[in-house]
């Protein structure tokens, strides 16, 4: 009985393999193809010339240490993956693409960070002067129509085919969605973007409570412990605010109903899958429905307001009717392209990723509002801030190990 070790390179694809002995009397088996193994020891048995594997398949990059071992008639060949890259120049370039990729998702975070800021500055100071949410919020998916016009015309991103079946699986989405944006202004008209945005930190109580009733899914024990501080933080947060009003308060409750009622309404209502919109198509889809719908409803709760007499009377609160309209015309096209920034990430990452994302996105804008605004934060109001925002970075974490099990 002996046992002789080469260090091979294979060079051909490991689903027609053979060894020679290449005129050796010793036995020495030599080999001329490419393994990919996957398991660190795999067992290949020998009769006469041509193995008979078992295995399963890793990069094919991987060099491979043989063991070949002889008792009496019966040879027997084990194969260790020792992982070396046989190609520097395609592993580099691998690297490098994917770290252009990395820079690229970063390059958006940030950017749909930037844009929520700056739409949530001014459009607070929009509303400070000009108090009629409901036309602020039309005007915003007017902003948001002509872009998407503007993009399809110019033939930056091909336009789809609306079916009526795909209209009605939208038309629910979109109604869900122009009441979240119109509830979410109103809010912000009465109380600061802070105590707003704490608020609408309670989304994943209620995607959980409309989960249980409409789609019968039944949340895991993480997941309902993870609920547990973002209400008892919004609750904290909302006893100690300096700004607090019920109109407000109730408004962004309402927005958190509508929003995650889209959310749970996407997945009653889904379109076939071959026929389904990608992410940028469906949003602007539903802008221009939001706008078709919001318009004719600005008009009926407020009436004709942005005209020149309205304007000129929120000039006089404060800004100058060029600055108003300057602030609006930003605040609505930050409101169109964070949103669609929003839908492009949610094509190139995890929901649950992006639930993480936008949980952070959270922080960054109570963060630069309190700043900005010079809001008054108390200390027991900024921990119970914290307490919800950490609340829902748990129900992320709390997601991902159930989708974890679930995959598994």
């Amino acid at each position: 009985m002996f046992a002789q070790t080469l260090f091979l390179v294979p060079k051909r694809p490991f689903s027609s393999v053979s060894f020679f002995h290449a005129g050796h009397s010793n036995g020495t088996l030599f080999c001329r193809c490419r393994f990919a193994l996957v398991d660190n020891h795999t067992s290949i048995s020998l009769k006469g010339k041509v193995l008979h594997h078992e295995a399963s398949y890793l990069p094919s990059s991987a060099r491979v240490l043989f063991s070949v071992t002889k008792r009496g008639s019966h040879s027997s060949v084990v194969a260790r993956a020792v992982s070396i890259p046989e190609n520097a120049d395609g592993d580099a370039q691998a690297q490098a693409s994917s770290l252009a990729r990395s820079l690229q998702l970063g390059g958006m975070f940030c950017l749909w960070y930037l844009l929520n800021v700056y739409f949530n500055i001014f459009n607070k100071q929009v509303l400070k002067v000009f108090p009629y949410p409901s036309t602020i919020t039309a005007f915003q998916f007017g902003c948001g129509s002509i872009l998407v016009l503007l993009m399809w015309g110019l033939n930056l991103h091909s336009r789809p085919k609306i079916t009526r079946s795909k209209f009605a699986a939208i038309l629910p989405l979109a109604v869900a969605h122009v009441m979240g944006n119109l509830l979410t202004n109103v809010s912000l008209g009465k109380v600061a973007v802070s105590f707003t945005h704490t608020i609408k930190a309670m989304e994943p109580f209620f995607t959980v409570l409309l989960s249980i009733l409409f789609l019968g899914e039944r949340p895991s024990l993480w997941i309902v412990f993870s609920i547990v501080p973002i209400v008892g933080g919004v609750a904290l947060a909302s006893f100690t605010e300096a700004s607090f009003n019920w109109i407000g308060f109730y408004s962004a409750m309402a927005s958190n109903l509508t929003n995650q009622s889209r959310n749970v309404l996407s997945k009653k209502l889904m379109v076939d899958k071959e026929e389904a919109l990608d992410n940028i198509n469906l949003f602007s889809v539903i802008t221009l429905i939001c706008f078709v719908l919001m318009l004719p409803a600005a008009i009926l709760i407020d009436g004709v307001r942005f005209s020149p007499s309205y304007l000129q009377s929120a000039a006089s609160q404060g800004l100058n009717v060029r600055e108003l309209c300057l602030r609006a015309l930003v605040s609505g096209l930050c409101f169109h392209t964070y949103q669609q920034v929003s839908y492009m990430i949610l094509g190139k990452v995890s929901a649950v990723t992006h639930s993480v994302g936008n949980c952070l996105k959270r922080v960054v804008v109570i963060v630069s509002s309190v700043i900005f605004f010079q809001t008054p934060v108390s200390p027991l109001n900024s921990f119970g801030t914290a307490l919800a925002l950490v609340g829902v970075f748990l129900y992320s974490r709390a997601k991902r190990m159930q989708s974890t099990v679930k995959a598994a």
